[in-house]
């Protein structure tokens, strides 16, 4: 595992690093994940084909510190990410976020812009308002979650998502939300078709119907979906995924 101590958080930042042929994948994660502990499954998978992945666990979540100081913001975190990116002198790279980390994976295209050969969302934020999950976080004070909301999300969480969420700082939790809710301007749906790198969407199969699918389908954008699996498809359908992300990918070389 892999750190670095970021300028912008006093914090340290980790990640894993690991080897394969072609330009890396970065993987970026969602709200109350962790990318070191749900992408590993995806990128040893046969159908993944052996690229070069970089599991980068945002300041908050997982691996990496979770100052208490900070805003959390999906702005924030791409900053965050652009920051470490630089900082392990990577010059071009495909770049994959899910849910939140969709959201901070556009961002981090819109600052980076050429290094990013192609960029894969699965069923980000592109619109301020939030999803279930952080509309439900931030119905509480930030104090009021801290203190009690967090540890009752965790007793009532019944899927595998538990796992990473008790491994998220409550606070980063609720400013996450927080921000997903309140949105950015222009919107992540607006930065993300201005985008002059290569781009797809994913939907898994259960979250359909969609409007932001139908909308991107008449913008051109290519659509994938997961048989199988909704919003959860890293371990809803794993290799499914990783298959798709291939395709998107392709073998490393642009």
């Amino acid at each position: 595992m892999h750190s670095f101590t970021s300028s912008l958080t006093a914090a340290r930042v980790r990640w894993l690093d690991l080897p394969g042929h072609g330009e890396p994948v970065v993987f970026i994660h969602g709200l109350g994940c962790a990318s070191t502990w749900e992408y590993p499954r995806i990128v040893t998978d046969p159908a993944f084909g052996g690229r070069r992945a970089i599991l980068i666990d945002l300041p908050g979540y997982g691996y990496s510190e979770r100052p208490e100081l900070w805003d959390y913001r999906t702005r924030s975190q791409a900053q965050v990410v652009a920051e470490l990116l630089e900082a392990i002198g990577l010059t071009r790279f495909d770049l994959y976020g899910h849910s939140m980390g969709g959201s901070i994976a556009i961002e981090v295209a819109s600052l980076l812009l050429s290094r990013v050969q192609t960029l894969a969302v699965s069923e980000p934020n592109f619109h301020s308002g939030g999803g279930m999950f952080s509309r439900e976080i931030v119905r509480q004070s930030e104090a009021e979650f801290v203190e009690s909301g967090y540890s009752k999300m965790l007793r009532e969480e019944p899927s595998p998502w538990a796992a990473s969420l008790q491994s998220s700082a409550p606070w980063a939790l609720w400013r996450g939300a927080k921000s997903l809710v309140e949105g950015i301007e222009p919107s992540w749906m607006s930065l993300f078709l201005a985008l002059s790198c290569n781009k797809a969407l994913i939907f898994g199969d259960l979250s359909l119907p969609d409007g932001d699918v139908d909308s991107l389908r008449a913008a051109g954008v290519p659509v994938h979906i997961v048989p199988d699996a909704g919003h959860s498809m890293s371990w809803e359908n794993p290799a499914a995924l990783a298959g798709i992300l291939m395709q998107i990918f392709g073998g490393g070389s642009h």
